[in-house]
């Protein structure tokens, strides 16, 4: 049996569950003074953990508590990056745990909590970091299902505490650029919106395991599995790498990817939620995420905004020919391209295009990688493609969006007092809730109607299986 919460903990839950607003969130976190340093603790210390630890020592302003993962191996590569990074640091002094609810339990000397684990543990992490009146930091997606992103963006705002969600182009300036020009009106209409991403660490059609291998002694199988179906270990198919390609821990590409490449769209488009999604995709139905899928998001008009429609593909797949732009086709097979600079200048370089987006105007469009949306942009009357940031054209549209000092840096700092983040809770959760219901609908196997209010496929009530978050008896 999973080791149980305290009765405090258990009181708060329960009591969210039942739709109480609750009252009693810790009236004492930190002073977020000035000068002030965070106290953090970290949930997840695989490659993406500790990622994000590398960043946050980049900062000064944090103290590192404690650090948390269910393989120990994990923790000892963290303690190994800590002790790289900054040999100055008392490795004795930081606290280790295997299960983050004994961490939370004892956890008043620290502030902040940073979440990396695998997507079906983010929702019941970060509610319970929430809950016990911590500042909260989590990798995206921010759930692994609409129903946990729709509560974490309820409970987020009835918090005191600070949220980030792990986007991270959403510090890139040329993304931010990007916004501005597009709300500007620089483009004109926006016609239509492609973004593709490759799927990496997802294998479609895999058949899941019917005999498992020992589970090695660093690793706790049953919490690393925690609120998910029991299934059996087998090495290298789930845990280190593999997980995400499993749609009972991860979503595949768009879980990957969904949040990085709609970011652009959705906040420059002002994008609410889609009205009607279509599908196409080979292998759905299966445990694994479907093979080369196409989804098609179909936004209704928003005040003066025209209906759109945000088409994305994966696993090898991109948009059509003769969607793309003559200037862009060297980036689609590998050619040399020439650009212009702030000075007029030209920059030739050799191009290789992995993941992207694509905003198609009637005056032009923006071209950019999966976490900026936009380094390039094109208008009609241009010779070559612009750097997003020194179009002539655009030298007059004043910057609007506030320069970020980093994604983890800005999240630091807002803990600490200082302005408010870009992509908090409410931000990410609304990103997670449109990638994740073009993943429903291939879960399902068919277009969808849908209610984005209401979290709901009109037309496929089976659906709502794949929306409503189910979770393993005794863990949450």
């Amino acid at each position: 049996m999973p080791p149980q919460f305290s009765r405090r903990h258990f009181l708060k839950l329960s009591a969210l569950a039942a739709g109480v607003t609750m009252v009693d969130f810790p009236a004492i976190l930190r002073a977020n003074n000035a000068g002030t340093k965070l106290n953090v603790v970290f949930i997840g210390l695989g490659s993406q953990g500790r990622g994000r630890l590398r960043e946050a020592m980049g900062s000064n302003l944090i103290n590192i508590i404690a650090l948390c993962d269910v393989d120990s191996k994990s923790l000892d590569s963290a303690k190994a990056e800590i002790a790289k990074k900054d040999p100055t640091v008392k490795l004795d002094a930081i606290k280790l745990y295997s299960d983050y609810r004994k961490l939370l339990d004892d956890g008043k000397d620290f502030d902040a909590v940073v979440i990396a684990t695998p997507d079906h543990w983010h929702a019941p992490i970060a509610k319970a970091s929430l809950l016990a009146g911590k500042h909260v930091f989590c990798e995206k997606p921010l759930t692994h299902t609409i129903s946990e992103a729709r509560e974490l963006r309820t409970l987020a705002a009835q918090s005191k505490g600070v949220t980030q969600m792990g986007n991270q182009g959403s510090a890139n300036k040329n993304l931010r650029r990007g916004i501005e020009l597009i709300q500007a009106g620089v483009l004109g209409k926006v016609l239509e919106v492609h973004c593709w991403a490759s799927g990496v660490g997802c294998h479609p059609g895999l058949a899941m395991p019917t005999e498992g291998d020992p589970v090695p002694p660093n690793l706790n199988w049953d919490e690393w599995l925690g609120p998910a179906p029991v299934r059996l270990y087998k090495g290298n198919y789930y845990h280190p790498w593999n997980w995400r390609g499993w749609l009972d821990f991860g979503n595949g590409p768009m879980g990957d990817f969904g949040c990085h490449n709609l970011n652009l769209p959705v906040r420059a488009l002002k994008l609410d939620y889609p009205v009607k999604i279509d599908i196409d995709a080979q292998l759905m139905g299966l445990p694994t995420y479907p093979k080369q899928a196409r989804i098609g998001y179909h936004f209704a008009k928003r005040g003066e905004l025209p209906p759109i429609t945000v088409t994305w593909y994966d696993g090898g797949r991109r948009p059509e020919t003769a969607v793309i732009p003559k200037e862009l086709s060297a980036y689609f097979d590998g050619r040399e391209t020439t650009t212009l600079d702030k000075d007029g200048k030209q920059v030739t370089k050799k191009n290789s295009i992995g993941d992207g987006v694509l905003i198609l105007a009637e005056n032009g469009f923006t071209f950019g990688g999966c976490h900026s949306g936009s380094d390039y942009i094109f208008l009609k009357s241009d010779p070559k493609l612009w750097g997003i940031l020194n179009h002539p054209a655009c030298k007059d549209i004043p910057g609007t969006l506030p320069k970020s000092p980093g994604h983890m840096q800005e999240w630091i700092e807002a803990c600490l007092g200082g302005k408010p983040v870009f992509s908090d809770f409410e931000t990410g959760g609304h990103l997670t809730e449109i990638a994740l219901s073009g993943v429903a609908a291939l879960r399902t196997g068919k277009n969808l109607d849908w209610d984005g209010p209401a979290m709901k496929a009109t037309n496929a009530p089976e659906a709502q299986k794949y929306i409503q978050a189910q979770y393993r008896k005794g863990w949450i």
